[in-house]
């Protein structure tokens, strides 16, 4: 699902079909969810984090519901912990944060291995040697917010005009080449020896403006693992 309409997308500059407008939309919420390494709608993942001390697991996306908690064990998942075993906060509630908080005091005497008598969950998961869980569930921001709107409306006219340069920037720019109906036409560089210039990928979505209005949404939380 698109983070604003055809009609932010137009009004920011887009232009074209309406295919063609959201193409370049998809384009930008592209670029917007690898920038900012969230995800602005509700979306079923599967992560994998680390244990810290504690038994605190901190997760890198929004949490909206967990369906599962598995211990990471080498030759398999371990069994599906009951939700007895931890707790689930999410930043949607201000001053939590995302994480699943593993219930290293407790125990459940119907759990064989967890009971009271046996170590209770903390003496479990040591038996069990695992240092990650994988965590099932729903992640995301029920909505975009605003700034997120604008910037894929912004972002989806900005990879547009970049697609479609102009004939004062194939006059700046001489590996391009615009002919007399304004089609770019690309000039290959005959030249086989490699580039002196190391070449890193941008922090950026391409666009200071859009990386501006998404700067409080940045995530530099763990990896996912799986999912969108």
């Amino acid at each position: 699902m698109a983070y604003c309409s055809l009609e932010a997308a137009r009004d920011a500059g887009c232009t074209g079909s309406d295919a063609e407008v959201a193409a370049w939309i998809a384009a930008a919420r592209e670029r917007i969810d690898a920038y900012t390494q969230q995800c602005f709608e509700p979306t079923d993942l599967v992560v994998v984090a680390d244990v810290a001390p504690g038994g605190l697991v901190i997760l890198p996306r929004r949490v909206r519901t967990i369906t599962s908690v598995l211990p990471v064990l080498e030759a398999d998942d371990g069994p599906s912990l009951p939700s007895s075993a931890y707790r689930v906060t999410s930043s949607d509630v201000l001053g939590q944060i995302d994480a699943v908080h593993l219930a290293w005091g407790g125990w459940d005497d119907l759990v064989v291995g967890a009971e009271s008598y046996n170590g209770g969950w903390l003496g479990l998961w040591e038996r069990w040697g695992a240092e990650q869980v994988k965590v099932i569930g729903q992640f995301g921001y029920a909505s975009a917010p605003l700034p997120v709107a604008q910037g894929n409306a912004l972002l989806a006219a900005h990879l547009q005009a970049q697609a479609q340069p102009s004939d004062a920037d194939a006059a700046q720019d001489p590996s391009l080449t615009v002919d007399d109906e304004g089609n770019n036409v690309a000039i290959e560089d005959t030249d086989d020896a490699p580039s002196q210039t190391p070449v890193s990928a941008a922090a950026s979505t391409g666009s200071t403006q859009v990386d501006a209005l998404l700067a409080p949404y940045m995530n530099r939380g763990p990896s996912l693992i799986g999912g969108v």
